[in-house]
């Protein structure tokens, strides 16, 4: 496993980090959760992410139940603030009132005395950001929390918080958390731009379009029991007809890379070099075996050309 700075801070974290939306807590049973925790601990994965708001809190318990055996200097946590975690006006947003208890009731979830990384998981239009930035800052300083992060704010908002907390000497952003794939390359005309100037690292979810770019989806196929296209109320906005060819072509360009195409998927987004992190699921132990072997890969300059031509088609 390979390590990368969080942004322009001095923190370390795995190239490949475990993430728990819509599973730990949900339809993942919790031994396949801790064995997925336990493999990615083993296999030098040290950051971890969850939120407040995966199921209402229950993923947060799952995770820190889970890596309570192991040293707490020994990974990187993260979760998220935003979400709606109550049926009242203040259960959600980034009102000093909602983050400061927020805070705390997830710290109470997890076990633990702090937080490695704290995002505020949207930008909230109804909060004044500088209320927003002071609440964090307060728990940074009072050790809770170490470092800041927001999660699928655009580049205007980003460039906003950092001149506010530079004026007001308060504690910076030092990573965004966006969706990014081969099929969702949204972010790389602004915020990787902005982000670079300002120190700013992307840690990305989605890295496998929801499955899309593992190949487990056929074109004119019904999607397999167990897998997240099957799931009720589920939808998977790169799942189209356009995209299971794109990932049949690509499939071509792993096999000429001696890659599957979910380890050609993560090592195209580590090209990156604004990239901290890329943050895959595991319902299984056995799905995070494979994709773990992305950290370290290089592509080559042909490999990436034959990926954009894909890309374009």
């Amino acid at each position: 496993m390979q390590y990368r700075r969080l942004g322009g801070s001095g923190l370390k974290v795995s190239e490949i980090s475990l993430g728990s939306w819509l599973t730990y807590g949900g339809y993942v049973e919790e031994q396949n959760a801790v064995s997925s925790i336990d493999l990615a601990y083993e296999a030098g994965i040290n950051f971890f992410d969850t939120a407040n708001v995966y199921i209402r809190g229950e993923a947060e318990k799952v995770v820190g139940k889970a890596l309570s055996k192991y040293s707490r200097s020994s990974y990187v946590l993260a979760t998220k603030v935003f979400g709606k975690m109550g049926d009242g006006p203040n259960d959600n947003g980034l009102s000093r009132k909602h983050i400061i208890e927020q805070c705390d009731a997830s710290l109470k979830r997890l076990g633990m005395d702090y937080i490695d990384l704290y995002y505020c998981h949207r930008f909230h239009q109804e909060t004044p950001l500088e209320e927003t930035l002071r609440a964090l800052d307060d728990l940074v300083r009072q050790g809770k929390v170490l470092y800041l992060g927001v999660s699928e704010w655009t580049a205007e908002q980003l460039t906003e918080a950092v001149h506010i907390a530079d004026k007001k000497l308060l504690d910076r952003i030092v990573v965004n958390q966006p969706n990014y794939s081969m099929l969702h390359r949204k972010i790389e005309n602004e915020i990787i731009p902005v982000s670079e100037k300002h120190g700013i690292g992307q840690v990305v979810f989605s890295p496998l379009a929801q499955g899309v770019l593992t190949g487990k989806y056929k074109k004119g196929e019904q999607a397999q029991e167990g897998t997240r296209a099957a799931q009720k109320n589920m939808s998977i906005s790169q799942l189209t007809d356009e995209n299971l060819d794109r990932v049949e072509q690509l499939k071509l360009v792993a096999a000429e890379e001696n890659l599957t195409l979910s380890q050609l998927a993560l090592a195209w987004i580590l090209r990156q070099s604004n990239v901290s992190s890329a943050i895959v699921g595991a319902s299984r132990p056995e799905q995070l075996a494979e994709t773990i072997q992305a950290s370290g890969v290089k592509l080559s300059t042909d490999a990436l050309e034959k990926i954009e031509e894909v890309l374009n088609s």
